[in-house]
């Protein structure tokens, strides 16, 4: 029998709590062949031009660039990024301004079992809404 070589894929985690980061990276290291992490919005622009990860799971509240300023100049520069904003302000308008920014998905940080399942069964062409709910 011939097994294929399993796909490659990369996310890129943007968090600037390093605790946060490291269960992040302990929920989806076995969806993923490499890992690759910053603490702020900039390093995360700069990762994704470098790298082009599959997906990003970018945090809102960093500095001296956050999150959302992240999302809006990644998808302005690369229509086809996957960003999943992970947030502790899992409010209305958080939710309504990641979609504006171009955010694939939105999860609050209280409940993340989801993500597993939106990376694991996620087709390569497929991207998701970008809608504002």
């Amino acid at each position: 029998q011939i097994f294929s070589e399993p796909e490659k894929m990369m996310i890129l985690i943007a968090e600037d709590n390093p605790l946060m980061r490291k269960m992040l990276r302990s929920l989806v290291e076995d969806l993923a062949t490499e890992i690759i992490e910053c603490a702020d919005g900039a390093a995360a622009l700069r990762l994704y031009e470098e790298h082009r990860p599959a997906w990003v799971l970018m945090d809102v509240s960093m500095r001296p660039v956050d999150g959302l300023s992240a999302t809006r100049a990644i998808v302005a520069r690369f229509q086809s990024a996957r960003i999943v904003i992970i947030t502790e302000h899992n409010d209305a308008e958080t939710r309504r301004c990641a979609f504006e920014a171009g955010a694939s998905e939105f999860f609050g940080k209280d409940y993340l079992l989801p993500l597993r399942s939106l990376i694991k069964n996620a087709g390569d062409s497929e991207i998701f809404g970008r809608e504002i709910i």
